[in-house]
């Protein structure tokens, strides 16, 4: 019985994951959730383990949600941003205290960090699919992540196209990229740690 359950649930987030692909493709970038090995290879290049505030930008039906709260200290918190209504119900079933699932746009993360009383996020992980949405909106997206991650804190991007480091070099600088085969379709895992000193010299270049 153990063992029957959780296949019977990967099965039913497989199924309602394609659905929503179907049905909204620009919103999300694959037409199954991540596999368990790009969910170690995220955990690891965010530094999950050691995070005090953790940001999840885009939840899908939950998988990478639940590991990073199996990776979180016990003291920890985590906000997961999630734009799909029944994901987004889908995640916010999660019995975990730490969690703070919220409805609504990775735009605005900034005033949603606030609203629930939270500090800088030593980690920023995020799924959503930067090729597919207008570019103005992951301009204000990166720029959001930019300003309210902590100092030395870990942004981490898992993408099928490398759109994402374009998006970045402006407010983060380069990327170190990993590239995870085993999943579907093969991801590649952008790791950025802020430097305070190359995003304020980015501020003043764009005044």
């Amino acid at each position: 019985m153990s063992r029957t359950k959780p296949v019977q649930s990967r099965v039913k987030s497989h199924v309602a994951f394609f659905r929503e692909f179907l049905k909204h493709p620009l919103q999300i970038g694959s037409v199954i959730p991540s596999s368990r090995f790009l969910e170690r290879r995220v955990l690891e290049a965010a530094g999950v383990a050691s995070a005090t505030t953790v940001v999840e930008l885009g939840s899908g039906t939950g998988g990478t949600t639940q590991a990073i709260l199996e990776a979180m200290k016990p003291s920890a918190k985590l906000l997961s941003i999630e734009i799909n209504p029944k994901f987004h119900n889908m995640v916010r079933k999660i019995e975990d205290e730490r969690l703070i699932a919220h409805l609504g746009s990775a735009c605005e993360v900034k005033d949603i960090l606030a609203m629930y009383g939270l500090g800088a996020p030593e980690a920023v992980i995020s799924g959503i699919p930067f090729s597919t949405m207008p570019h103005h909106i992951g301009c204000q997206v990166i720029e959001a992540v930019s300003t309210m991650l902590a100092s030395n804190g870990c942004f981490v991007a898992y993408q099928f196209s490398d759109r994402v480091a374009s998006l970045c070099c402006p407010h983060l600088g380069a990327a170190q990229v990993e590239l995870e085969f085993i999943n579907i379709p093969p991801m590649r895992v952008y790791q950025w740690k802020k430097d305070d000193n190359h995003c304020e010299k980015a501020v003043q270049a764009s005044v």
